[in-house]
């Protein structure tokens, strides 16, 4: 008997039936649905890091006493980095076994996936979408910090010259301040210099340099926008204007 009869025998023997091929296309639709969700998941992580390093104020080092490595570090949201990594590696794995993943090189299959990350990632932080999504994930979860509240504590520490809240009022030389933690200020800024796209009006988030005078009372050397949405929304109302 050779191996063709051999094969035939075995099929009617244990019953063998051919999956239909719906089957088949179904598992490789499948497929690739999870590896444009892996792309997607990716691609969202990737945007949330180019969000921390832009809310990480590198040019304000030297006013609060941190060294790059660390005032980024501080910041970086570690958990959107594994996730960067485990869905990367995780739409390799995915493509990598699909009915065409022979095709692909591995070296090929990194250029596209993280390209396709970066990519994806960096129109979504473009259009606003990392800042708002990853406040909503930080509000929906008990466990995740924000990078907001993050930078929040670096500035919120007026014993070594760094504040930041809003105005809530304006007087000649004066701004009454609420920081974050709701604490009162009187903020003394005579002499300080504003930044351009600071308007000293109730309702601006600031952030100041200068030193404490007392429990409730700070002079102000710098003050520079808290940055983020609102400023971008404030900024594009000027242009109007203009």
């Amino acid at each position: 008997m050779g191996n063709p009869d051999k094969i035939i025998e075995t099929i009617k023997k244990n019953k063998i039936k051919p999956k239909p091929k719906w089957l088949f296309n179904l598992s490789n639709i499948s497929v690739w649905v999870i590896y444009f969700l892996f792309v997607l998941i990716g691609a969202i992580s990737f945007s949330i890091i180019l969000f921390a390093i832009q809310q990480t104020d590198f040019e304000l080092l030297s006013h609060i006493g941190h060294s790059k490595l660390e005032l980024f570090l501080s910041i970086l949201p570690f958990f959107w980095l594994v996730l960067l990594i485990i869905f990367i590696f995780g739409s390799l794995y995915a493509i990598y076994y699909s009915q065409k993943g022979y095709k692909f090189t591995f070296s090929k299959l990194i250029a596209i996936n993280v390209g396709l990350s970066i990519i994806i990632g960096t129109a979504f932080f473009i259009g606003g979408g990392a800042a708002w999504f990853e406040n909503a994930f930080a509000i929906r979860t008990g466990f995740y910090e924000s990078i907001q509240k993050r930078k929040e504590k670096i500035w919120q520490n007026p014993d070594k010259g760094n504040l930041a809240g809003v105005i809530y009022k304006v007087k000649n030389e004066i701004l009454e301040f609420n920081d974050f933690d709701k604490n009162k200020w009187t903020i003394y800024i005579d002499s300080a210099f504003v930044a351009n796209a600071v308007s000293l009006e109730k309702g601006e988030k600031i952030k100041i340099t200068g030193f404490k005078i007392d429990d409730k009372t700070f002079k102000a050397k710098e003050i520079y926008p808290w940055g983020g949405k609102e400023m971008r929304k404030k900024m594009r109302k000027r242009r109007n204007k203009n």
